[in-house]
């Protein structure tokens, strides 16, 4: 009985440990951006390569201010740029926040905006544009 009763017990430890390690993911709103980059090749290979290693403070300021995370693609000179917060977040209050008006964010800031230009279409000095999802597919529908 005592050995029964030993192994209920390790029976229930696995289970209360098993379900407290479970990884719940937080609902995110997903935002889509694009951009478009000058025509030029080494400015563009300068671009990517401040991409590599995006300074320090910049990172520490999306994270503080509570950007989830932040995605860029490219194709040639276009970028699509994801970024996403948890949901019901203000996106225009967070990026507003006082970790992101640092003044080495906003050289950061000031400085990758020498290396864009706005889309076709758009007013003169816009660059980042956010993007309007027109379809979706999603298996489980």
């Amino acid at each position: 009985m005592v050995k029964k009763g030993f192994q209920i017990t390790i029976i229930c430890l696995m289970l209360l440990i098993s379900s407290g390690c479970k990884h719940e993911t937080k609902e995110l709103d997903v935002y889509v951006f694009s951009v478009q980059l000058v025509d030029d090749t080494d400015k563009i290979q300068e671009y990517l390569e401040y991409h590599e290693a995006v300074w320090p403070e910049v990172e520490e300021g999306f994270r503080k201010a509570g950007y989830h995370s932040i995605e860029m693609y490219r194709y040639n000179n276009y970028l699509t740029m994801v970024v996403k917060v948890p949901h019901g977040s203000d996106l225009m209050k967070i990026g507003a926040a006082k970790e992101l008006n640092t003044e080495r964010v906003k050289t950061w800031n000031s400085l990758m905006s020498t290396y864009q230009k706005g889309l076709p279409g758009t007013p003169k000095g816009t660059t980042w544009v956010p993007m309007h999802k027109f379809y979706e597919f999603e298996k489980s529908k």
